[in-house]
């Protein structure tokens, strides 16, 4: 039993990295790398590098498919619904001249938000260590990905 005031010693083995859930999903949002925060996270628009050039973290094995457009849709979508309605009501603009602001600006906003959105899932993934972030690889695991069957 562990009294006021004493330390617990652990030992053995290497120590285990920090992941702060917080830290991580801004370093992705920011599209840097969610270990060490320095270096970049994507090669090209939507694709990630496969390690870090700075700290050497395997990236390459991130789940990210369409979570990231989901969550694009949804946070575009209220925002410019809200604009849309506010709008409308408070202008009363013709249907074409609606169209002619808002599809745009939702294509646009939307091509902005994509990366940002898909690098805080790369780094919440990397935070919770899921899809072979923690050492596991998801194969030996998931049977539906070619592991054996339990």
């Amino acid at each position: 039993m562990q009294e006021q005031g004493e330390q617990t010693v652990r030992y053995g083995g290497a120590q285990e990295v920090e992941r702060p859930l917080g830290r991580s999903i801004k370093r992705g949002l920011l599209s840097t790398c969610p270990a060490c925060g320095t270096g970049r996270l994507f090669r090209a628009f939507l694709k990630p590098v496969d390690t870090c050039a700075v700290c050497g973290e395997e990236i390459h094995h991130h789940r990210a498919d369409d979570l990231p457009a989901y969550l694009v849709i949804v946070v575009v979508g209220h925002v410019l619904m809200t604009g849309y309605l506010l709008t409308d009501m408070t202008f009363r603009a013709s249907p074409w001249v609606q169209l002619a602001i808002w599809v745009p600006l939702a294509i646009l906003t939307a091509l902005v938000t994509i990366q940002p959105i898909k690098g805080g899932v790369i780094g919440f993934q990397w935070s919770l260590k899921m899809h072979g972030f923690g050492g596991t690889d998801d194969k030996a695991v998931d049977p539906g990905r070619g592991g054996p069957i339990a």
